[in-house]
């Protein structure tokens, strides 16, 4: 079974930075391209970094775009989104997902809260 962990959200000031962690299992992460989604209280989810199943390619959304980065240690079976010079409206539930055989799978989320 295709399984994925999300951990690392938590409360941090405008400006800071968060490192969230998505662990894989059920499937060799080496050979599938991954994503990180978020969705906040009011707005649609939507797609906020993608990284390909060699990690040679990344995308990220306009708004996010120098401040947030995509990663993978296939090692580890994890990929990673570091975020910095966060802002108050990047506050929201994060999610990883993958496609495998044609199914999306998604964790369970986890929150990202920029506040003072």
């Amino acid at each position: 079974q295709v399984q994925l962990a999300e951990s690392g959200g938590g409360l941090v000031q405008p400006g800071g930075s968060l490192r969230l962690s998505c662990v894989a299992g059920g499937f060799a992460l080496r050979f599938s391209g991954m994503t990180w989604y978020r969705q906040s209280s009011g707005k649609e989810r939507e797609l906020v970094a993608a990284i390909t199943f060699n990690g040679v390619s990344t995308n990220y959304a306009d708004s996010v775009k120098g401040r947030f980065t995509i990663s993978r240690d296939d090692a580890k079976n994890t990929v990673y989104l570091q975020m910095t010079s966060l802002k108050p409206e990047d506050t929201a539930v994060y999610f990883c997902s993958v496609t495998r055989g044609g199914i999306a799978y998604w964790g369970k989320g986890t929150q990202v809260t920029v506040s003072s």
